[in-house]
């Protein structure tokens, strides 16, 4: 059966109406300011986004102008031509050319040709050249608008390329709603849930003043049992007064989850509305590449907030067009590497606590690692020197990076160095969410994206750190701790905690945010709330915890958006993600937790003292150990750890992973966590002692499990150390190193 894809052209057509003011914002401003490279960015991605949009509905014209004008712009954003009124004007025309689309596309659904002229003007100029042949003027001047017949494509796409499918039926009033509903413009949905979270803090204000008369009215209690009756009458009707007090407003909150779930409710859409035309995309863009691609969808049924919808619909246009482009090989090459001829995309989600998971997978040929740092060195992103030892996930990292890409060539379809940094700003700071990705050579990538269900309202932690306060979403926070004086170990300079057989680092959040630290818990124990983005978790300190409540989170203001929270937060995105009001009329930061991973890790780095000598050995080189340990957490930690005493590091995910790691080159020393899945570490030790080169190659178990039994088991197995993690010391896992690797030499 055919998409109908009329469905989504309103949709559309709003995304794309909000992208023209922020062209012509921005070309306004780029004159004032013609060396502002964000700028000039933030302006091609609004021209991208449109084209990627209109390609997607099947709107050639559309895609055409944007097209053009995302060319004159990547050439401003490649410094191979700068901004002058000639240039800035056309591309306004430009805009103002889209626009007039647009209009033509909700009057009657069809699919408005583009201006020749004004391509072809766009096309040389973004070659380096005028905008027409006889001058730059006459290009400027307004042209009639062309007939249908007579329109030929500027720059026609060679066929392979070519997508012709049906027209969109013209949308009718009557058929264009389901029956039994009614359409609502979302501005009044907005303003039914700024209501009702006004509302709500009113509800939290009576909430507090119950518990000041309740207090009274115990105090009134205890008093009348200590003295003579003379005010019982008073007494009996301030009580009757606090019971009927709290009947009300237990009444007016049933009534106020009861409306503010229904409000909710008209602001969700299922997620078929951007899987389905996504996977119809996947197949028009495998065709326009030669491949071959199935594209499997689940967890379509699941509904989240109409807000979601539309950012994720955006994050789903790059991923899925890369993986088509970049992940998946021909048919020819995929045979080649012994996989079927078909290649295949799956988009999955699932709910999970308070939020969604979706993931978008394929099974290509995988994020090459060494290209990626050769893109990145080239770019100054990374030193070279340093980026021998990137773990995998750090180089992943690299790809969102602005302006980073890893194609050989430009195509139609990607390779501009677009999308990834728009991937994770977007998911991050406007849905709230998180991005990560895995990556196997030969074998796949996969992106998984965690998000909240609705970003109208969000369930905030509130906590207090150097005497003020500061909210975390809550899909943020793993879980909440007391930790004991005696209870931390200290790596890499820091103070950390053993949870579950991965080290979480511990940090106080007034440090993070550059406040002044109140030194609380010293002597006790210490609170502690555990933030998890990805596999990676970081134990915040703070005094005391004030709530948790659902909230209505408001956006920061443009120009603060990139403000950090205190000066202590060092340089990149912004700590806040937006400010939530509580029931004394506070205004709160809520923070974002991958920011906040981000600064704890610059933290480490800066404060890090580098050994003045490698090892004992003083060999020209540095000894090479392996990192085996299925949490990140640790692998990181143990990494800083050895590299700031000079070793070089490789790390391993599980016990499988540093197999065909030791089997890929040698190393001097292995250390090795127990509890992985598939190959557990005493496996993997007893499989690195039957090897020939790992005979006598040191070998250190590091693990939470502490009993004599496991400990006769590593030595059984042929473990050299075994080190329990609760009891762990930076200076005695050095210090063995150097023992073992000394006797080595020795």
């Amino acid at each position: 059966m055919a998409l109908d894809l009329s469905k989504f052209i309103e949709r559309f057509i709003g995304e794309a109406r909000d992208h023209l003011t922020r062209l012509e914002t921005g070309l306004t401003a780029l004159e004032a300011a013609p060396d502002d490279p964000e700028s000039v960015n933030a302006l091609f991605r609004s021209a991208h986004t449109i084209k990627g949009s209109a390609r997607m509905l099947k709107l050639s014209g559309v895609c055409e102008t944007a097209h053009r004008m995302e060319d004159l712009l990547g050439a401003l954003r490649a410094g191979a031509y700068r901004p002058e009124p000639t240039g800035i004007a056309l591309l306004l025309r430009g805009v103002d050319a889209l626009a007039a689309q647009l209009e033509r596309v909700e009057e009657d659904g069809g699919d408005p040709p583009a201006d020749p002229v004004l391509c072809a003007a766009l096309t040389r100029m973004a070659a380096g050249g005028p905008a027409t042949e006889a001058g730059v003027g006459e290009v400027l001047m307004p042209e009639p608008t062309p007939q249908p017949a007579l329109v030929e494509s500027a720059a026609p796409a060679p066929p392979s390329a070519r997508m012709d499918p049906p027209p969109l039926p013209a949308r009718s009033g009557a058929a264009s709603r389901a029956a039994g509903s009614v359409r609502v413009p979302l501005a009044r949905l907005d303003e039914l849930i700024r209501l009702i979270g006004e509302a709500n803090r009113v509800q939290a204000k009576a909430r507090r003043r119950l518990r000041e008369a309740q207090a009274l009215d115990r105090a009134q209690a205890h008093e009348r049992a200590t003295t003579v009756a003379s005010g019982a009458d008073q007494q009996q009707a301030l009580h009757q007064l606090v019971l009927g007090l709290r009947d009300d407003l237990q009444a007016q909150e049933q009534l106020a989850a009861a409306l503010n779930e229904r409000a909710l409710r008209l602001r969700m859409l299922a997620l078929a509305t951007v899987f389905d035309p996504a996977a119809r995309m996947v197949r028009e863009f495998a065709r326009a590449g030669g491949k071959e691609v199935r594209c499997v969808v689940q967890g379509g049924e699941i509904e989240l907030d109409r807000q979601v919808i539309e950012g994720l619909g955006a994050v789903l246009l790059h991923v899925l067009r890369n993986a088509v482009d970049h992940g998946l090989e021909d048919p020819a090459g995929r045979r080649a590497a012994g996989k079927p001829g078909l290649g295949q995309i799956s988009i999955a989600a699932r709910q999970i606590g308070g939020g969604v998971e979706v993931e978008v997978s394929d099974d290509g040929r995988g994020l090459n690692r060494e290209r990626i740092i050769a893109r990145a060195v080239r770019q100054g992103l990374v030193e070279s020197a340093r980026a021998v030892t990137l773990t995998d996930d750090q180089v992943w990292d690299l790809i969102y990076a602005p302006g980073l890409s890893t194609s050989e060539i430009i195509t139609d379809l990607s390779g501009r160095g677009v999308g990834m940094d728009v991937v994770k700003r977007t998911i991050a700071e406007d849905l709230h969410g998180a991005v990560s990705l895995t990556s196997r050579p030969g074998a796949g990538t996969t992106f998984t994206f965690r998000l909240p269900l609705s970003l109208a309202v969000m369930r905030v932690l509130l906590c207090e750190s150097a005497g003020q306060c500061f909210g975390l979403a809550a899909q943020q926070v793993v879980e909440l701790i007391r930790v004991g004086p005696g209870e931390t170990v200290t790596l890499a300079g820091r103070p950390a905690v053993v949870l579950r057989n991965e080290f979480v680092p511990l940090i106080p959040l007034a440090e993070l945010l550059g406040l002044p630290t109140s030194g609380r818990g010293a002597a006790g124990a210490a609170l502690a709330v555990v933030i998890g983005v990805r596999q990676a978790k970081l134990g915040l300190l703070v005094d005391r915890l004030v709530d948790t409540q659902a909230m209505v989170i408001k956006p920061l203001p443009e120009h603060l958006r990139a403000v950090r929270a205190g000066a202590g937060a060092g340089s990149g995105g912004g700590l806040v993600a937006g400010l939530v009001v509580t029931d004394d009329d506070a205004l709160v930061s809520v923070l974002q937790a991958p920011a906040l991973l981000d600064a704890a890790r610059r933290a480490r780095g800066e404060g890090r003292v580098a050994a003045a000598a490698r090892d004992p050995a003083q060999r020209a080189e540095p000894w090479h150990v392996l990192v085996v340990d299925d949490s990140l957490n640790t692998r990181a930690i143990v990494k800083e750890v050895l590299e700031a005493y000079g070793y070089r590091v490789t790390t391993a995910e599980d016990g499988l992973q540093g197999w065909q790691k030791a089997l890929g080159r040698r190393f001097d020393a292995v250390l090795t966590d127990v509890e992985m899945p598939g190959l557990d570490g005493f496996a993997l030790t007893a499989r690195l002692r039957a090897n020939a080169q790992y005979e006598a190659t040191p070998i250190v178990i590091i693990t939470s499990r502490e009993t004599e039994v496991d400990k006769r088991r590593g030595v059984q197995v042929g473990a050299d150390a075994y080190i329990v993690k609760g009891d762990f010391d930076q200076s005695g896992l050095l210090d063995t190193l150097r023992n073992l690797l000394g006797d080595m030499r020795g």
